[in-house]
């Protein structure tokens, strides 16, 4: 299984979302390097950014799910490094 380096931006514009989005970071937490939230209250927005490092399906299935939710977007960018196998510590 090939792992990715990558980023996730997501953009909420409903606050009802956010707790399902938390319990999807949480879900997927060990693909998770970093995740900074910024919270843009002057414009009723919510932006949160994740540094990410898993498999294409993975990184795939955590984005589509985020996608669906009522208020947000997301959006997904992944590095051409390629890394052939899970490597532990």
């Amino acid at each position: 299984m090939e792992k990715r380096f990558g980023a996730i931006l997501i953009l909420l514009t409903n606050k009802t979302s956010v707790s399902r989005i938390n319990e999807l970071l949480s879900t997927y937490s060990e693909i998770i390097l970093g995740r900074q939230g910024i919270p843009l209250r002057d414009k009723g927005i919510n932006m949160i950014s994740l540094l990410i490092e898993g498999a294409t399906d993975q990184i795939n299935a955590l984005t589509g799910k985020i996608g669906r939710l009522d208020g947000v977007e997301v959006k997904s960018i992944l590095s051409k490094y390629k890394e052939d196998r899970y490597v532990d510590g």
